[in-house]
């Protein structure tokens, strides 16, 4: 009988002892990147791909990885009429360098993006942890300049359409060239 009471006893401490597991679930959103679309600048309401657009952001040797199976500089370009950038979590500005035809022998050009923006923590969960939602500045969202003087400026405009960047679902910044 006392054999039972401690089987009883331990299995029910063995039992209300557990904690749920914590698993941040795939789909739970996090930290947003920047959606930036590519329209035509003759024709403003037609997307547009970018021909082997290459983006480095700051302080980065490679590009931003846009093809992970893709070996080489591969790996680094698009053709897309839109892509996502991460904006960093840490400081208010993030700047770019967005390489139109960069595997071109006769012309490449390169001008600069610089987004200016105030971010914000926001608790997700004990699993998930913090994610950062953010705001681009109201008064000056982006700075925008031609990294070399002699090619000039391939973005001919760039309009902010979502200045709350908390999801990914929508374009934030429409660029037109």
């Amino acid at each position: 009988m006392k054999k039972i009471l401690l089987l009883l006893l331990f299995v029910t401490i063995a039992t209300t002892s557990c904690e749920k597991d914590d698993i941040c679930s795939a789909t739970t959103s996090t930290t947003p990147r920047l959606v930036i679309e590519f329209y035509d600048v003759n024709n403003p309401s037609v997307l547009k791909n970018a021909s082997n657009l290459k983006i480095i952001g700051e302080g980065m040797t490679d590009g931003i990885v846009f093809n992970p199976n893709a070996t080489g500089e591969n790996r680094f370009l698009t053709n897309a009429n839109s892509v996502s950038l991460p904006l960093k979590t840490t400081e208010s500005t993030t700047s770019y360098r967005l390489i139109l035809n960069s595997t071109s022998t006769t012309f490449i050009n390169e001008d600069v993006l610089k987004l200016d923006y105030i971010g914000e923590n926001v608790y997700v969960s004990r699993a998930c942890g913090f994610k950062t939602i953010f705001d681009l500045d109201p008064n000056n969202p982006y700075s925008h300049n031609d990294s070399t003087s002699s090619d000039g400026l391939w973005i001919k405009a760039i309009t902010v359409e979502n200045k709350s960047i908390d999801n990914e679902n929508e374009a934030h910044v429409k660029i037109y060239f």
